[in-house]
C-alpha cells in the first residue's frame, strides 16, 4: 500500500486532537507565522517522497514539543484569545508567532489514539489537557464519565445486595402469593418444589387450594414469558401486574448437573432441594442463594451443610408476642397534672356518661377504642375510660358503664376484673362491628361473648341469630370421618359453648323477660353452628358471628371469614395465641395476631387482651406452674 503524501510545512505536522484550537488564524496570520519559523528553525525543509511520513510526524512533533516546554505561561493566555476581527494585523510577540503555527490545524493528520490517550491526565475523574496546550476545557466528557462510573458502581452494588431465594414447597401452599413478596430481589424454583405442589393439589382443604392457586400463578407467569429462551433468563415477576415484585422468576432448568448430599437420602424431597441449593451457590458465587423454608428441620439441616436458610417472614406481624397490642394503656400518675391546661368535660343526663376532652404530650400515641385506667391514690376511685376521638394532640374520653355491678349483668354474667369490665363494653356497644379477646384459658373468653350474644338477641331484639364456628384442629390424631348433618359433625368441637350455655342456664336471675324462661331448646333455635369450609360466598345479615380458637387460623382464612359480614353484623373473635396447634404457624404470624395488628385505630373495631383467669383456683395455679 502506497504511503500518504507527506506533509509540506512543519505546523501542519500536529494533529487537531492534541490542541483543540476553537479558532483558524487568518491568511495574514499564517505568513506572519512562516516567517517566524524561518527566524526560528531556519528554512522548512520539504520532506521527501520516500520517507516514512510517520518518522518524520515524529521528529517535528518532539522538536514542537522542546519548544513548547519554553513558552512561559504569558503566551498561553494570549494563544487563548479569541482571534482579531478580519482586516486587522495581529499584534503578537515572537513566541505567540510560534505557537500559532504550531496550533494550525491539518485535516487528515491524526495522532495514535494511545499517543493522544497518554497526553491527557485524570485527576478525581475530571480530564484536563496539557497544560501548556492552551484549550477551553468541555466538561460534557467529564461529566459522562463520572456518570458512566456511578451507573456502573451502582450496578454492581445492587447486583452484590440482590439475593436469590429457593422457595420450599410449604411457603407455596402456606401463602400462595409468596413469589411477590420479595421485592427486588430473585426467586428460584426447584423441579422438585414443583412435583410436590402437583401432588397436594388434589382436595377440598386449604392446602390444596392454595397449590392449585400457585399452579394457576406459574402457568400465567410462563404464558407471559413465551419461549423456554426466556425462562432461562428470568421471567419478571412484575408481568402479571404486581409493581411491589421487581426481581424475577428462575426455574430448575437442569437435572443432571445435580450432585446429591453426601450422607443423606437421595429420593427424599428435601435433600434434593438442598442439593439444588448447593449446586446454585457453586454455579452463581456471584450471588447470595438462601433457601426459604417453613420447615424447622430442613433449615437446621441446610445451616449444618453450611447454606444460609431463613424462614418466610413476609407474614409474621410480629416477631415478640410482647409487642402485640393489648387494647389496654395505663395513665401515669400525674396525667391530669399534664393534661389539665384548656380540658373540658360534660355529661350526658340519659346515659350518666361523662366525658373529657383533654390535651397533652400523651394524647399522640392513643388508638381509637383503646381503654385508659389510672389506679386509685390516696382513697380516690379508680378512673376507667376509653378513647372515642383522637386529634393531633387532643382526645377525646369516654367513661365505661360498670359491668361489674350486679344491676348491669349481662344474661346474669358480671365482670370480675377490670379487663372483663374493658370487653363487655366492647361487646355490648352497637357501633363496634368487630371485637377481638385474647387471653390464656379461664380468662371467660367464651362466656362473656356467649352471654352478650344472647342478650343482645333475646333481649335486645338488636341480632337475629348467633352464629358460632371454630377452626377444626385436633390437639390429637384425628377421630376421622363423623355422621350426620353439618350441625351434629360439629358438634364434638363446640363442647366449649355446651358448657358455657349450662353455666348461663343456672342463672337465678332474671336478664331481661326471656331471662326466667330460657330453655336450651330457645336458646338452640337462635344458635347456630357452622363449619368454616362452607362460609366462603356467604353473607351475613345482622348476626351476631362468634370464631372461636381463631390463633389456628392462617391470615388467608381469616379475611375469608371477617369479610363474610354484612350490614348490622357483628364478628367476635377469640383465641390464645399460647395454644396454636397449626403446622407451620407461629404467634407472630396467627390469623388471630394478624387482625389484631390490621383493626387497631379502626373506629368500628376493638381489642382487649384478658390478664386474669377466673375459672378456679385450680386451673389459675396450673396456668402459672404448667
Amino acid at each position: 500500500m502506497p504511503l500518504p503524501t507527506a506533509p509540506a510545512k512543519l505546523g501542519h505536522l500536529l494533529p487537531s486532537d492534541e490542541y483543540k484550537a476553537k479558532a483558524r488564524p487568518s491568511k495574514q496570520s499564517k505568513k506572519s507565522a512562516a516567517a517566524s519559523d524561518d527566524d526560528a528553525y531556519g528554512a522548512v525543509e520539504t520532506v521527501a517522497a520516500g520517507r516514512p511520513a510517520a518518522n518524520a510526524a515524529h521528529t517535528l512533533r518532539s522538536i514542537a514539543s522542546d519548544v513548547l516546554t519554553q513558552i512561559p505561561a504569558e503566551a498561553h493566555a494570549d494563544a487563548a484569545v479569541p482571534p482579531p476581527a478580519p482586516g486587522t494585523v495581529p499584534t503578537r510577540g515572537r513566541k505567540s508567532k510560534q505557537t500559532a503555527a504550531l496550533l494550525q490545524p491539518v485535516p487528515g493528520a491524526r495522532a495514535k489514539p494511545d499517543e493522544v490517550e497518554a497526553k491527557k491526565v485524570d485527576v478525581r475523574g475530571e480530564r484536563t489537557e496539557r497544560a501548556d496546550v492552551p484549550t477551553t476545557p468541555a466538561p460534557a466528557p467529564a461529566r459522562e464519565t463520572r456518570t458512566q462510573n456511578k451507573r456502573r458502581q451502582r450496578t454492581t452494588a445492587e447486583a452484590e445486595l440482590r439475593k436469590l431465594f429457593v422457595l420450599d414447597t410449604n411457603v407455596l401452599m402456606h401463602d400462595p402469593s409468596s413469589l411477590f413478596r420479595f421485592e427486588e430481589h430473585d426467586v428460584y424454583l426447584p423441579m422438585m418444589t414443583l412435583e410436590e405442589l402437583d401432588n397436594h393439589k388434589k382436595g377440598m382443604s386449604e392446602v390444596a387450594r392454595n397449590a392449585r392457586q400457585v399452579s394457576r400463578t406459574l402457568d400465567a407467569l410462563v404464558a407471559h414469558a413465551g419461549n423456554a429462551a426466556k425462562m432461562t433468563e428470568g421471567i419478571p415477576l412484575a408481568a402479571q401486574g404486581n409493581r411491589d415484585a421487581l426481581g424475577r422468576l428462575y426455574f430448575q432448568t437442569t437435572l443432571t448437573d445435580i450432585e446429591p448430599v453426601e450422607g443423606l437420602p437421595v429420593g427424599k424431597a428435601d435433600n434434593q432441594i438442598l442439593g439444588v441449593v448447593r449446586a446454585l451457590q457453586k454455579e452463581r458465587p456471584d450471588r447470595q442463594v438462601v433457601l426459604v423454608s417453613k420447615d424447622i428441620n430442613m433449615r437446621i439441616k441446610a445451616h449444618a451443610l453450611g447454606l444460609p436458610a431463613e424462614d418466610y417472614f413476609n407474614d409474621q406481624v410480629l416477631e415478640d408476642k410482647d409487642l402485640l397490642y393489648s387494647g389496654v394503656r395505663a395513665l401515669p400518675q400525674d396525667f391530669w397534672t399534664r393534661h389539665a391546661k384548656g380540658m373540658e368535660s360534660w355529661q350526658d343526663t340519659k346515659t350518666g356518661t361523662t366525658y373529657y376532652r383533654v390535651t397533652g404530650p400523651l394524647c399522640p400515641s392513643m388508638l381509637v377504642n383503646e381503654f385508659v385506667y389510672l389506679e386509685p391514690q390516696n382513697g380516690e376511685p379508680s378512673f376507667h375510660a376509653v378513647v372515642r376521638e383522637l386529634n393531633g394532640k387532643t382526645a377525646l374520653l369516654q367513661t365505661l358503664r360498670d359491668y361489674g355491678h350486679h344491676k348491669n349483668n349481662v344474661w346474669g354474667i358480671t365482670a370480675r376484673n377490670r379487663e372483663q369490665n374493658f370487653a363487655l363494653n366492647l361487646l355490648m356497644n352497637p357501633e363496634v362491628d368487630f371485637v377481638t379477646l385474647l387471653g390464656q384459658a379461664g380468662t371467660g373468653k367464651t362466656l362473656m361473648a356467649l352471654a352478650a350474644g344472647l342478650a343482645q338477641v333475646l333481649d335486645d331484639k338488636r341480632y337475629n341469630e348467633i352464629i358460632v364456628t371454630r377452626a377444626t384442629v385436633p390437639v390429637g390424631e384425628d377421630i376421622g370421618f363423623l355422621p350426620g348433618t353439618e350441625e351434629e359433625k360439629m358438634q364434638p368441637w363446640m363442647g366449649a359453648f355446651d358448657d358455657n350455655l349450662e353455666v348461663l342456664q343456672k342463672t337465678d336471675d332474671a336478664a331481661g323477660e326471656w331471662g326466667r324462661a330460657a330453655t336450651q331448646e330457645l336458646i338452640r333455635s337462635r344458635l347456630k353452628v357452622k363449619s368454616m369450609n362452607f362460609m366462603r360466598g356467604r353473607t351475613f345479615v345482622d348476626k351476631y358471628v362468634i370464631i372461636d380458637e381463631a390463633q389456628n387460623l392462617t391470615p388467608k382464612q381469616m379475611k375469608t371469614l371477617v369479610t363474610r359480614a354484612g350490614p348490622g353484623t357483628k364478628i367476635v373473635c377469640l383465641g390464645n395465641i399460647a395454644q396454636i396447634d397449626t403446622p407451620y404457624l407461629t404467634e407472630g404470624s396467627s390469623g388471630l395476631t394478624y387482625v389484631v395488628d390490621r383493626f387497631k385505630g379502626w373506629t368500628h373495631s376493638g381489642h382487649v387482651t384478658l390478664a386474669r383467669g377466673e375459672r378456679s383456683r385450680l386451673a389459675d395455679y396450673a396456668s402459672d406452674i404448667l
